[in-house]
């Protein structure tokens, strides 16, 4: 027998973190939501990220304000979900552990460690709980770092979770209120009424969806599904790659640890591959080892010249890594946007299209606020966050940059 189903009211377009926050906040408000990807749940750029909720390496600004707010709600987040599915479904391995920045010595050490001081100085203006550290402090935090260290911080408000568990957590709760979740579903664009609003989502398998809204969760693929739904973004894919090591002793790596220049490098504008070291484990007792960036569009070969230089960067700040067995590789593209600033809201030039991408690689910890966010603004709440400095229209995201294709 047929059932007749209602058709949803939005249509979000990506299964991976991002996306399902989106879902989860929007179906926690009552909207009916269907969450279409034409891969398997969350194996896009969540899959290759290491689920880091950070404070510790964003400047005073939006993104900063974003990023408290998502630390905020992510430990509330996630207690909701276990009470609504049970402690087993939402498990996702969230764990408080503090982040540890480190300067080592070196020939730009005693610069790295003064421009360490001044951006903790900057972020503790703006709330974030950072403490300065001594070069003898840090080896109570983390006794196997080098000891050759100019300065350090420590940023207790820095946690860790599993984004792929967190992410079917999440699509667990959508499924749970009713809505409905399907892969192999792959959209290509979106239709519009006479009005001129949003009346459909077009797929290849399922023909029209129709619907009032359509959220363009699709990660680095976000600008050319942008395209095709006729409101270009300069939404590029950024290539990154992680290294994990064979199991090790508890206690091997306690915090997340990086060195100082991590910042820069994931601030930086430049196509051209940029690494700078990030050293934490997981409670499989791996130890994850990143990290790089490059823009080279969605060439998926790993090279082994970019792995070298991150395990060379990691034995430099983790002397005890040098011989510790690498497991494997694993990599994948982060959604860049030119003014390092995600994108979420509705469209202005497209009612009813909405976006909610470009966190490049810190979408997971991001995604509890952006989720929120653009639930609030669709429902017509008072945002949590200012939405100004995310808004599809800003002066700061020029289309002069085309999307690639996948």
């Amino acid at each position: 027998m047929h059932v007749l189903r209602k058709h949803p009211d939005v249509v979000v377009v990506g299964s991976g973190i991002i996306g399902a926050a989106c879902a989860e906040a929007l179906t926690r408000r009552g909207a009916r939501v269907t969450v279409l990807d034409r891969a398997p749940l969350a194996s896009g750029t969540t899959a290759g990220g290491e689920g880091n909720l950070l404070v510790s390496d964003k400047a005073p600004g939006p993104e900063l304000a974003l990023a408290q707010a998502s630390l905020r709600r992510w430990p509330a987040l996630l207690a909701a979900l276990a009470d609504e599915l049970g402690p087993r479904a939402a498990a996702c391995e969230y764990e408080p552990k503090g982040g540890l920045v480190v300067a080592p010595d070196g020939p730009t050490g005693e610069r790295d460690a003064a421009g360490l001081r001044a951006f903790a100085a900057a972020q503790r203006a703006a709330g974030v709980d950072v403490r300065d550290l001594t070069p003898a402090d840090v080896a109570a935090y983390e006794p196997r770092v080098t000891r050759r260290v100019r300065g350090a911080a420590f940023y207790p408000e820095d946690a860790q979770l599993q984004p792929v568990l967190a992410t079917t957590a999440l699509l667990a709760a959508v499924r749970a209120r009713g809505s409905e979740v399907r892969t192999g579903a792959e959209a290509t664009g979106v239709a519009y009424g006479g009005d001129g609003r949003v009346s459909a989502l077009l797929t290849v398998t399922s023909g029209p969806v129709p619907c009032g809204a359509v959220v363009n969760a699709c990660g680095p693929w976000a600008g050319s599904f942008a395209a095709a739904a006729g409101a270009p973004l300069p939404v590029l894919p950024r290539r990154g790659l992680i290294l994990v090591t064979a199991p090790l002793p508890p206690g091997t790596v306690r915090h997340k640890v990086y060195d100082a220049d991590y910042t820069g490098a994931a601030g930086s504008g430049d196509a051209g591959l940029r690494t700078s070291t990030v050293v934490e484990s997981t409670r499989a007792g791996t130890v994850l080892i990143g990290s790089s960036r490059e823009r080279a569009g969605f060439e998926e070969t790993v090279r082994v010249t970019v792995l070298r230089q991150l395990a060379r960067k990691a034995v430099r700040l983790f002397p005890a890594l040098r011989n510790v067995p690498v497991m494997r590789a694993y990599g994948g593209f982060r959604p860049y946007t030119p003014d390092h600033l995600p994108v979420i809201g509705q469209d202005p030039r497209r009612p009813g299209l909405w976006h909610a991408t470009g966190h490049e690689g810190a979408g997971i910890g991001l995604a509890a606020a952006t989720g929120r966010l653009l639930a609030e603004l669709y429902a017509g709440e008072r945002p949590h966050v200012d939405p100004e400095p995310f808004r599809a229209g800003r002066p700061g995201l020029s289309v002069g940059e085309q999307p690639c294709a996948r």
